[in-house]
């Protein structure tokens, strides 16, 4: 992991951000990788969304040590998870309009407190069409816009840092690969890994001590995707 000089004050918060790919490959793994990192939070893409996803999600989050805070089907298979250091204060899911053909997309967000430190935690998985994207980014910005406490985002946005969403979603936000100077990590996929398509947003008021991104012989069994794990420093709220 790059890790950076940590301030003084704060408090310590782990994230790990991952398209899980709707668990099609081996869940035994999936369920190592993320044990193994021990977040306080886990921001979940493809997370399940459809029959009994209630239990299904709750069961995926048991595999992880962690619990529920928010998504599953109405936010359209995006979850955040956290461990029970974290206390989820309020939630609340997003979809983004449909266009017929194509897959559902949309947000969760849950406003947490951890030691003397609030945050709001959000996910989202931005659509594979370049031609929908940019109005999706825009929805998912507008709606962070309104946070009144310091963001931590992951999403799965479809795209380099080159795109128009991922600069509408980073505008204003500090990528947490480049504060670690990280940005040639690659995220997908695991098979041929070529493109850094996967981001962890965090407000400037957020420090960034350690990025990461997972690639190990279990993270290549467990998803297409690899996990990035980063390692936060929130500030204390008055």
């Amino acid at each position: 992991m790059t890790v950076a000089p940590a301030p003084a004050g704060g408090v310590r918060l782990r994230v790990v951000s991952y398209n899980i790919h709707s668990q099609r490959d081996d869940t035994a793994a999936l369920a190592a990788v993320v044990r193994e990192a021990a977040p306080d939070v886990v921001i979940v893409q493809e997370a399940p969304r459809r029959f009994r996803w209630r239990q299904r999600c709750a069961t995926l989050a048991e595999s992880f040590g962690l619990v529920v805070a928010a998504g599953g089907l109405p936010s359209l298979g995006n979850l955040l998870l956290t461990s029970l250091r974290v206390r989820v204060l309020a939630t609340r899911c997003q979809r983004f309009p449909l266009t017929p053909g194509r897959h559902l997309r949309g947000a969760a967000y849950a406003e947490c407190a951890v030691g003397g430190a609030r945050f709001l935690l959000a996910g989202s998985h931005l659509s594979t069409d370049p031609a929908e994207r940019p109005g999706q980014a825009a929805l998912l910005k507008r709606e962070l816009a309104g946070a009144h406490l310091p963001v931590v985002l992951g999403a799965d946005l479809n795209e380099g840092p080159d795109g128009a969403a991922w600069r509408t979603v980073g505008a204003g936000l500090t990528d947490a690969a480049v504060a670690a100077d990280a940005a040639d990590r690659h995220t997908y996929s695991c098979a041929d890994p070529r493109r850094r398509i996967d981001a962890l947003f965090v407000d400037p008021r957020v420090t960034v001590v350690g990025y990461d991104v997972v690639d190990t012989p279990l993270t290549r069994r467990a998803s297409d995707h690899f996990p990035v794990l980063v390692d936060l420093l929130l500030p204390a709220t008055a």
